[in-house]
């Protein structure tokens, strides 16, 4: 029923990649790198073929662009990548890695080109020149031509249907300005003759690489030809209040042929209120914050584009602050009687222009006097300030003062700022509440910083940090606070530090600003690591556990706590480690489980988890098994399962193996132990042969590996029966293909990017059958010290045949088909043979199939149909021909059930002969005969 065998399979990783989907070309760069061409918008499909085991992890990077819009940080971890609609920035050179933990990670690049041709454009400029001791105007035009592409474009030019070329009209230069490095065609014509009205059409081509077709573009070239001229019919600039509708109209003056119209507002896109059509943005509901620089662009790809704009100012009224200034000439911070004092009022005002202020006193108006000074405007500050100075304060100067700002034409809601001035108006001062730095909190916290501000009136406090050059949380580099309070939500480690609250000079005394700073300390819990690991261990064994702190604060007084389950197993105090130890001596059946380790600190505890368990780790499929094995029975197969165990020494000997097995799509499962004698090793292959499995179903098999503590993890796979055998030769294990051990030399195992054809440079392939230089194919190597005649024969796996009678008997012989493809390149090459060997067959090795001689530098494909009786090989022989120049290579072997189809012609000169063994003899006399009246 089955058969478990073992031996050693482990093996470093290796990589190569292969392209699936709409390559354009795939060339070798230098050091066997490779470029692979795909057109903008089709589906960019690479596979990282790798071999080794344990099977390597896999993981796609990028140097630059991106494979998705954020490739570059981030990775695909799996075999394959696929992009759609590649666009032109994603091109660059895409990385596949492999590794399996054995000997360095395998490495391989790809550089994938985007090939693209966008439609040409067409611009032409006019220079007017006054010939000096002639009495006319030469008017010389210029037709550029440009169109984004890769590879570069090439252009050519068409008058009417004529083909224009350098020299072909003496009125016509065609050339490429050398500061457009080779993008740019022009057509330059010379003083402008009757026929050089026509139209003109640029062509720009990529030679139809990666199957783009070539684009045009017309321009006619007439005596009305000119560039656009447009108007505003609107004013310059245009003020509207909020809410009001605002239409712009921008229309054609000129310009052949017709311009097209568009608007632009600053650098920016238009407003979402915007209704554009042709040449009318008409804005509805207008917003301040749709304020702006509005343009009408024209353009007809005849000289440079015509712009006008207009501003749109929305009236606003914003902002309005006010600071006092004490006696600026004897430098005092109070407001004394007989001094001077100064109030300023700023407001932001839109147009500034219009912006007019006024004061009043109690609520009566103020005017300009010798004592009481207004100013609308002060060079000194800031644009839309007013100033009042009260000169030689006196007792009867007391009182409210209001500043009123408006707009001149009304509309907007005027603001009003009052001032008090009295004996109790004093300056500011600051001061940080006890206890409130060093302020003490824990992450995720909310904090209260608070400085406590006194004075009248009392000023806007400016928030900054004193300790770095940094933005506050917020992002800004300053922040207001109105009551002297900056509160943080959800505080993290990273807001620890100075910071300082400072008077600002703003609805407050223009005085040296008064500032406090305050300590933040932001403690956090233990971070550590690991945070969780899984242990697998055997019984008896010691181990030692391990958790370290990364940092913490406060940092002293850290305490650690050890517990497997609820039992507590130590505790203890750290002292100048930053880690602490947990040692198992000899583990039993009560040692295992969830040990952690608590490491805590004032603001909370850090976890390392361990996991300690005796559960073997689950079994490694060995993913480079062929498909399915064909049996002496009917309408069933078999199927050759192999694994290796992971780590199989870290726990228990493994005593068996529990298979499971079900139909794909079907509930019940069928299970069955396997036992195993000995020790396993790491990189040991088992072997165990299903049988019995029903054409053509497939199958789920589980595997999970059992100690004496129990089932260990499992591992699954699909098994999916195919009919077909195949192999390419790109696993280092070819596909349990062997060397006979009688011939007189052995095929080697190469790619074309590492065979070395320095002596022997006209004979072998230059690549896989596919076209790669680094996928791999078996030959013969006829240097010396071989000799005219040697033969190499591979064996392929043995194959069983399926009866066509329950009672095992074969009534009609059974047919395979049996295809590969050969490279026979060299003017010394020997012959190439196809032998059939089946079991318990006395005589010599059935001949199917031969070649003799060079059959060019190319890969061809050969077909057979066998028909075998019982169990059989099929044997590959290369025989070496006269010289060194003989190589043979042989790839994608297939053997499949049922006839061939659509096998290559047979011709007599380049063919291979299917024969069978008794007749060939007669055939190669009668060829060679053949051959002889030939020449």
């Amino acid at each position: 029923m089955f058969d478990v065998t073992q031996w050693d399979i482990s093996a470093s990783p290796s990589v190569r990649i292969i392209h699936l989907g709409h390559a354009c070309n795939v060339e070798e760069e230098r050091y066997t790198e490779r470029v692979y061409t795909i057109r903008e918008g089709e589906t960019l499909e690479l596979t990282c073929l790798v071999t080794g085991h344990p099977r390597p992890q896999i993981r796609w990077t990028k140097t630059a662009g991106s494979a998705s819009d954020r490739f570059q940080d981030s990775s695909v971890f799996n075999e394959t990548l696929r992009i759609s609609q590649i666009q032109r920035h994603q091109g660059g050179r895409y990385y596949c890695k492999a590794e399996n933990g054995l000997g360095s990670p395998a490495i391989k690049s790809i550089r994938v080109d985007v090939y693209y041709l966008d439609d040409p454009i067409i611009t032409v400029h006019q220079s007017i020149g006054e010939a000096k001791e002639q009495f006319y105007y030469e008017r010389t035009v210029f037709l550029r031509c440009a169109a984004n592409s890769n590879p570069p474009v090439r252009y050519s030019w068409r008058r009417g249907r004529e083909f224009l070329s350098q020299g072909s009209d003496k009125g016509v230069e065609i050339y490429e300005p050398f500061f457009t490095q080779g993008e740019t065609k022009i057509l330059k014509l010379k003083n402008l003759r009757p026929q050089d009205y026509a139209n003109y059409t640029c062509i720009a081509s990529v030679r139809n690489v990666c199957g783009i077709p070539d684009k045009s573009v017309l321009f006619r070239l007439t005596n009305r030809t000119a560039s656009p001229t447009i108007k505003l019919l609107v004013e310059d600039p245009i003020v509207a209040n909020p809410g009001q509708t605002v239409t712009l109209v921008c229309i054609t003056s000129g310009g052949e042929p017709t311009p097209t119209l568009t608007w632009v507002r600053n650098a920016e896109g238009l407003p979402k209120n915007s209704v554009l059509k042709g040449g009318t943005l008409t804005l509805r509901s207008i917003t301040v914050e749709d304020s702006g620089v509005f343009s009408c662009v024209a353009s007809n790809n005849v000289g440079n584009p015509a712009k006008k704009s207009t501003n749109i100012i929305v009236r606003a009224l914003k902002k309005g602050r006010f600071w006092i200034t004490p006696d600026p000439y004897h430098n005092d911070d109070n407001i004394q009687i007989g001094r001077e004092v100064k109030i300023s009022c700023q407001v932001e005002a839109m147009p500034p222009e219009e912006l007019q202020f006024s004061w009043l006193k109690n609520g009566r108006p103020l005017r300009s006097s010798e004592r009481m000074v207004i100013t609308q405007t002060d060079p000194d500050v800031a644009p839309g300030t007013t100033n009042l100075d009260i000169i030689d304060l006196k007792f009867t100067d007391f009182g409210t003062y209001t500043c009123m700002a408006s707009l001149k034409n009304g509309g907007i809601q005027e603001i009003s700022i009052d001032v008090n001035i009295s004996s109790t108006t004093v300056p500011p001062n600051l001061t940080v509440p006890r206890g409130k730095s060093p302020l003490v909190t824990q992450e995720g916290d909310t904090v209260d910083l608070q400085c406590l501000v006194s004075g009248k009136p009392k000023p806007i406090i400016l928030w900054s940090r004193a300790d770095k050059e940094a933005p506050m949380p917020d992002g800004s580099m300053q922040t207001e606070s109105y009551d002297g309070v900056l509160r943080f939500v959800n505080v993290s480690r990273e807001m620890s530090g100075s910071y300082r609250c400072q008077t600002s000079q703003y609805n407050g005394f223009n005085v040296k600003p008064r500032e406090a700073i305050i300590e933040l300390i932001v403690q956090y819990p233990p971070v550590v690591e690991p945070v969780y690991t899984e242990i697998r261990q055997a019984l008896g064994r010691a181990f030692s556990l391990t958790c370290s702190v990364l940092r913490a604060h406060p940092s002293r007084v850290l305490k650690y706590e050890w517990k497997l389950g609820t039992r507590l197993l130590t505790v203890g105090q750290f002292d100048t480690r930053d880690e602490t130890e947990y040692h198992v001596r000899a583990l039993n059946r009560e040692g295992f489980g969830e040990y952690t380790c608590d490491i805590t600190n004032e603001a909370g505890a850090g976890r390392c988890t361990f996991l300690v368990t005796g559960k073997a780790y689950p079994p490694e499929f060995y993913y480079d098994t062929y498909t399915a094995l064909w049996q002496n029975k009917p309408r069933v197969y078999g199927f050759k399962l192999q694994w290796t165990q992971m780590n199989p020494n870290a726990v228990d000997r493994i005593m068996a193996y529990r298979l499971g097995i079900k139909q794909t799509g079907q509930q019940r499962w069928w299970e069955q132990d396997i036992t195993m004698d000995g020790v396993i090793q790491k990189g040991e292959l088992i072997t165990y042969n299903l049988t019995e499995l029903i054409k053509p179903e497939s199958y789920q098999v589980r595997l999970t590996p059992i100690t004496r503590l129990g089932e260990g993890d499992s591992a699954e796979r699909i098994i999916r029966y195919s009919g077909k055998f195949h192999c390419s030769f790109d696993d280092e294990a070819i596909c349990m293909f062997t060397q006979e051990k009688t011939d007189n030399f052995d095929w080697t195992r190469h790619s074309a990017a590492t065979r070395d054809t320095k002596y022997t440079p006209n004979t072998g392939p230059s690549s896989d059958f596919a076209g790669s230089k680094q996928g791999f194919y078996m030959y013969i190597e006829t240097s010396r010290p071989r000799v005219e005649g040697d033969k190499a024969q591979l064996l392929s796996p043995s194959f069983n045949v399926a009866p066509k009678n329950p009672y095992g008997t074969v009534t009609a012989n059974p047919t395979y088909c049996f295809s590969f493809y050969y490279h026979m390149y060299g003017k010394h090459i020997g012959m190439l043979n196809i032998y059939l060997r089946q079991k318990g067959q006395t005589g010599p090795d059935s001949s199917i199939w031969t070649l003799k001689g060079n059959q060019g530098d190319r890969w061809k494909q050969a077909k057979v149909n066998i028909h075998p009786t019982s169990s059989f090989q099929i044997v590959l022989e290369g025989v070496r021909g006269p010289g060194i120049e003989g190589d043979i290579a042989i790839d994608n072997v297939d053997i499949e059930e049922g006839e061939c189809q659509n096998p290559p012609p047979n011709n007599l000169m380049s063919s291979a002969l299917p024969v069978s063994k008794h007749i060939w003899p007669l055939c190669l006399t009668m060829l060679l005969v053949l051959f002889s009246c030939r020449r």
